[in-house]
């Protein structure tokens, strides 16, 4: 299994300024990496936000594992006690 080097928090908030700013998703620029590596600070509280919505599985993930593994996970990618 592949552990990531970046935080959740991060790679989320990458992912929402890579959609708004690269010309591959919703955004206008061609070579998009400079500006989602500077942008990507300012999508941290919606990522944040995202994660916190994702505290609480959903039927279909609770079937697939451990709803309470999924949630102590999640928490600590938040930074929240566990």
């Amino acid at each position: 299994m592949n552990i990531s080097e970046r935080s959740a928090i991060e790679r989320i908030a990458r992912v929402l300024a890579g959609e708004r700013i690269s010309a591959n998703a919703h955004g206008q620029e061609v070579s998009a990496a400079r500006s989602v590596d500077a942008a990507w600070p300012d999508y941290r509280e919606d990522a944040i936000a995202v994660l916190r919505t994702l505290r609480e599985p959903d039927a279909d993930m609770a079937r697939a594992g451990d709803p309470a593994i999924w949630e102590a996970m999640v928490r600590a990618a938040l930074g929240e006690k566990v």
